[in-house]
């Protein structure tokens, strides 16, 4: 196992005719951490082990790449051509949810079964970042959070508004939001071009109270010096340190796994 991910328990999951490993870490209420690109990064890992010390079961699942990838141009392009070339990914799709997100379901139905409590969170990042929204379509997702939703791709206007999600998920997610209280949260900084503001603006029409987005500044001459090419808001442009947006951004995603799972 990869020093990375030393510290957690890794297994296979097995659904729908696919097996890949998963890596688990700490006990109480389950939380699927869908990793970005490139994979399960040093970052990503870290995540998980902040997500476990809080009360939960951290589960990563890893979807492409071996654990230890880093943010480079070699471990992204790899990531990015099977993700492209793989039919599990639809990096265009704006009214329909990538394939894989099946898969992901069943994954998170097993996390439920194993770790009880009231319901499950889910991550998504980058790629993934959407597939949250997807996730909810199952009623013991109680608590996903959509950093940085980089797909569709925002190659029109219209791609970048959509959600990548289904006309059926969609209704799905506004009737949770309007009979059951469902809240989705959604991180993002404010000139990443990978993720939209169209995007959160159409979360925001659909949803409505609903929809909890933290935009952080990363304009020029932002207070904090965020660089305008910042993207992920909890991992690699992470600045943990007290006073921060981005560790800002961190605690309420903690906080909302609290009030969403907590018993």
């Amino acid at each position: 196992m990869h020093p990375v991910v030393a510290d957690f328990d890794e297994r296979t999951f097995d659904a729908l005719g696919t097996t890949r490993p998963v890596f688990w870490k700490g006990t109480g209420p389950g939380v699927v951490i869908v990793h970005e690109v490139p994979g399960i990064t040093r970052q990503v890992a870290e995540f998980g082990r902040m997500v476990a010390a809080r009360g939960f079961t951290a589960v990563l699942p890893s979807l492409f790449n071996e654990p230890g990838v880093r943010y480079s141009a070699r471990d992204m392009g790899r990531a990015l051509r099977y993700a492209c070339i793989q039919r599990e990914f639809s990096m265009l799709a704006r009214r329909e949810a990538s394939p894989i997100t099946e898969w992901l379901r069943a994954l998170g139905r097993h996390v439920h079964e194993r770790c009880g409590g009231r319901g499950v969170g889910a991550v998504g990042m980058c790629l993934t970042g959407n597939f949250a929204l997807t996730l909810v379509a199952d009623p013991w997702v109680l608590a996903p959070v959509l950093s940085q939703p980089s797909l569709p791709v925002g190659l029109t206007a219209s791609h970048r508004a959509a959600l990548h999600l289904s006309d059926a998920n969609l209704a799905t997610l506004k009737r949770r939001v309007r009979d059951e209280g469902l809240a989705v949260l959604g991180l993002r900084f404010t000139h990443d071009f990978m993720c939209p503001a169209e995007r959160f603006a159409t979360l925001r029409r659909e949803l409505g109270a609903g929809f909890e987005g933290i935009e952080i500044d990363s304009g020029p001459g932002n207070p904090h010096r965020i660089p305008r090419i910042a993207h992920s808001v909890l991992t690699k442009d992470l600045v943990d340190r007290d006073g921060h947006p981005t560790r800002a951004a961190l605690d309420r995603t903690l906080a909302f796994f609290a009030e969403r799972l907590a018993p």
